[in-house]
């Protein structure tokens, strides 16, 4: 479903650019596919097989980049469809990168500190050939984490016979002491503010973010550092969630203490001064600002005439689906789609990369600032292709992108 959903969007976005069919063919079509079966030592002293792919989707803009997950239910067809939008994700901020994805087939939580590291170092060994800081950049994605990211690079210093030094660019996301970029931890989050603010900006469909009402559907890292970040910006918080329960409060909730209540006792009912609500009530609040921060299609064609924010923030990948965006769009909804709103921690990753291959180190203001610029312009641009090609703002960060693919395309040919 998601590798269709992805392919319908650069459709349309091509169609609107009247581009010709060779084009999409090439943005449609992988660039390579490896589907790799490899043992893992097991604590227990017997060995097990594990699958693990990684699909280089496009490198017309740069080496290939995308993260690399651990999930039971990881195939072909996830993987890929993750690998275009990381094509398009990376074309609509106009870094110097393709796109790609990879992932194994394993339960991560079943496995110990060492079969995981046992797994990373053997799937690494696998793909090595194909990896590396000018070939393809891996980082962390569902399940996978800092420490496996300095596992990977550790692995990549032997088989190449370089120093840790050298091989640190081969991945992003990597713990701040062995080469990772501040301010990477709160990217996401921090680059969806800064969309957000240029946003209301441009169109002013709200006055400003100041009193705003926001309802925020997960309290993860996306989720969770967004609300800290929105309360300086003194907007109101009205309602979070996490997988399985929602607050809600009309009058705000106290955000720091809400995450500690979460903290402490690892979930959200029963905080002070609020009205526990499900998920799909969340969804339905009448608020201005609506951010979707957990899984994928949570705004179907069943809910979407029910939902009454006038701004849609996606911070999760893919929770509007293409019946809910025509339903959204209908009702002048203003939709700042994923491949721009979640856009800040590939942005980040694109620095701590630049940092690790020029051997320097920015300070979380310098990150911060270059976010910013970045964020901004991408919405800047994006908002002015929704007016000028008379279309939704998703197929607008698209057409954004596959003018930049185009182009070299184009030059190449």
């Amino acid at each position: 479903m998601e590798l269709e959903n992805a392919k319908k969007i650069i459709k349309k976005a091509t169609e609107k650019l009247n581009l010709p069919k060779q084009i999409l063919n090439i943005l449609l079509n992988t660039e390579r596919e490896v589907k790799v079966n490899f043992p893992v030592q097991m604590d227990d002293g017997t060995q097990k097989i594990f699958t693990g792919y990684r699909i280089q989707h496009n490198s017309l803009l740069g080496p290939y980049k995308g993260g690399i997950r651990y999930h039971p239910e990881v195939n072909l067809d996830e993987v890929s469809a993750l690998s275009i939008w990381m094509t398009i994700k990376t074309a609509t901020l106009n870094l110097p990168f393709g796109g790609a994805k990879g992932g194994v087939i394993c339960n991560p939580k079943e496995l110990s500190e060492q079969e995981l590291e046992n797994l990373t170092r053997a799937f690494i060994k696998k793909i090595s050939s194909i990896i590396g800081p000018q070939k393809d950049i891996p980082a962390p994605d569902v399940y996978t984490s800092s420490k496996i990211m300095d596992t990977i690079v550790n692995e990549y210093s032997k088989i190449e016979n370089i120093p840790i030094e050298k091989a640190r660019a081969v991945v992003t996301g990597k713990s701040i002491e062995n080469g990772g970029s501040l301010g990477r931890n709160t990217a996401t989050a921090r680059g969806g503010q800064f969309v957000l603010k240029q946003a209301i900006e441009q169109t002013k469909i709200i006055p400003t973010l100041e009193n705003a009402t926001v309802a925020i559907q997960g309290v993860g890292n996306a989720g969770g550092n967004f609300a800290k970040l929105i309360i300086k910006d003194n907007a109101k918080i009205i309602a979070i969630s996490d997988s399985k329960s929602a607050i809600y409060n009309p009058e705000g909730l106290n955000i720091n203490e809400v995450l500690e209540h979460k903290k402490q006792t690892g979930s959200l009912p029963n905080a002070s001064n609020t009205t526990d609500i499900t998920n799909e009530q969340l969804l339905e609040l009448d608020c201005d600002i609506l951010v979707p921060a957990a899984l994928a299609n949570q705004i179907t064609e069943k809910n979407a005439n029910q939902i009454k924010a006038k701004i849609i923030l996606e911070l999760a990948n893919g929770p509007t689906t293409p019946e809910a965006d025509k339903i959204l769009e209908n009702k002048n909804k203003l939709i700042l789609p994923d491949i721009l709103a979640n856009a800040g921690g590939v942005t980040v990753s694109y620095y701590e990369w630049y940092q690790n291959i020029n051997q320097e180190k920015w300070t979380a203001e310098k990150v911060d600032e270059k976010l910013k610029e970045k964020m901004q312009k991408a919405t800047q641009e994006i908002l002015d292709k929704k007016t000028k090609y008379q279309t939704t703002t998703r197929v607008a960060a698209y057409i954004n992108a596959i003018e930049r693919l185009a182009k070299k395309i184009n030059r190449k040919n």
